[in-house]
């Protein structure tokens, strides 16, 4: 998990150094696009896949969801100090757990809804409406956060379904040719710097990912999850060292808020399954 957090501050970092020349759709579908390659080893079995009408349905709506949250992103990215991209960011398990009472028919317990009422509000003192002023990138953050909980949403419904492998690599497809319509849109030749920059983006954003699969799979959520809270840290350090980024202490602490509402909620999560699992040996498979 450490791993992870390095590798998805550095994607940050790298798309914050691009400064805006190339237009955040065209970064999006670039960095998609070039990440493709990454899912060769898994072309025969995306090959020889059959989708039920409802999976299709899923994908289709994941993907249009996940490619408007990576589109205000990217957005986001060349506006805002990439501390607040990544505080507000963390509301994005907190939607989540929103959204799962409607769609997942789950319950809210009074410690739950505590939580998600910490959560809003360490997003208020992030934001801070009425005392300073608010930059579009900060209600594009506020959408990717809520773009990509749909996103997780549906992930994980059809985690039981398909294989993880499948379900990122529909997603890399389906997320790629839906933003190649907003791309051509604003496209601005890129140099090969750029085109540098957005494969390495792609390249720590792949093994950020492969990293946290091995995390959740060495260990549970409970422990993995608080080690997220160090990319808050690096982001401060990275966009106060490189981009003179003064360190926000509103930032700060609504990120710690949030991210403190997201372990009570995790943890709840973790309590709850120990009740409910049966105990025996049949649980040590």
């Amino acid at each position: 998990m450490i791993v992870t957090g390095l590798c998805f501050v550095t994607v940050t970092a790298l798309v914050k150094t691009l400064g805006g020349r190339v237009p955040a759709a065209e970064s999006a579908f670039l960095r998609y696009l070039l990440g493709l390659v990454f899912l060769l080893p898994a072309w025969r079995s995306l090959r020889d896949l059959r989708l039920t009408r409802r999976q299709m349905g899923l994908t289709a709506l994941r993907g249009a969801v996940h490619t408007l949250g990576v589109i205000c992103w990217f957005f986001a990215m060349s506006r805002i100090p990439i501390a607040e991209v990544t505080a507000m960011n963390y509301l994005t398990p907190v939607y989540v757990t929103i959204l799962a009472v409607f769609f997942l028919g789950e319950r809210l317990a009074v410690r739950r809804i505590m939580a998600i009422v910490a959560a809003l509000g360490g997003a208020l003192l992030i934001l801070r409406p009425g005392f300073r002023e608010l930059d579009p990138g900060h209600f594009a953050m506020l959408t990717t956060a809520f773009m990509f909980s749909i996103s997780y949403l549906i992930a994980k419904i059809v985690s039981g379904e398909m294989s993880a492998t499948i379900v990122v690599a529909l997603l890399s497809v389906a997320v790629t040719i839906g933003l190649l319509p907003f791309a051509l849109a604003v496209w601005v030749t890129p140099s090969l710097t750029d085109l540098a920059i957005l494969f390495g983006v792609a390249c720590f954003a792949t093994g950020g990912h492969y990293s946290m699969t091995l995390a959740f799979a060495a260990a549970p959520v409970t422990v993995t999850q608080p080690v997220t809270f160090l990319q808050l840290v690096w982001s401060v350090l990275l966009g106060a060292m490189f981009f003179a980024e003064p360190v926000d202490i509103w930032v700060v602490a609504g990120g710690s808020v949030i991210m403190g509402a997201v372990l009570f909620i995790t943890w709840r999560e973790a309590v709850l399954k120990r009740r409910i699992s049966p105990a025996g040996p049949e649980t040590q498979a």
